[in-house]
């Protein structure tokens, strides 16, 4: 089965690309596709105006596009909720620089699950 891994990501997205400071106020997404240990393919989507449905709008976009999994830098309680609504395991990766670092580091089971802890008070600036 494949795990499909959406990062918040810094354009123009990539494996190469900066991570996102805040899963709903990113540039774009990347999908990264993971079987068996490896990168199967990566695509990268735009982001959505989270003005329509708050902060769930881009919480449903990411599982509609098929992610079971998200490695995020930063979000608000209410988000990391909704993903736990939806069966999105959200992971943090705020320790690293690229996209490519932190889905290795998914993979190598090196990310903690995001928590409460790791969250902000969402919002704008981030």
């Amino acid at each position: 089965m494949s795990t499909i891994i959406a990062i918040p990501s810094t354009s123009p997205g990539g494996l190469e690309a900066p991570l996102g400071a805040h899963f709903g106020h990113c540039d774009l997404y990347t999908i990264v596709s993971v079987e068996d240990k490896e990168i199967k393919s990566v695509e990268v989507i735009p982001n959505m105006p989270h003005q329509q449905g708050g902060c769930m709008a881009p919480v449903q976009y990411l599982a509609d596009n098929g992610a079971n999994k998200l490695i995020a830098g930063g979000m608000g309680l209410r988000p990391l909720m909704g993903f736990n609504q939806v069966g999105i395991e959200v992971y943090f990766g705020g320790e690293f620089q690229t996209i490519g670092d932190a889905v290795n580091a998914f993979i190598e089971g090196q990310l903690p699950q995001f928590s409460q802890e790791h969250t902000c008070g969402g919002g704008g600036g981030q």
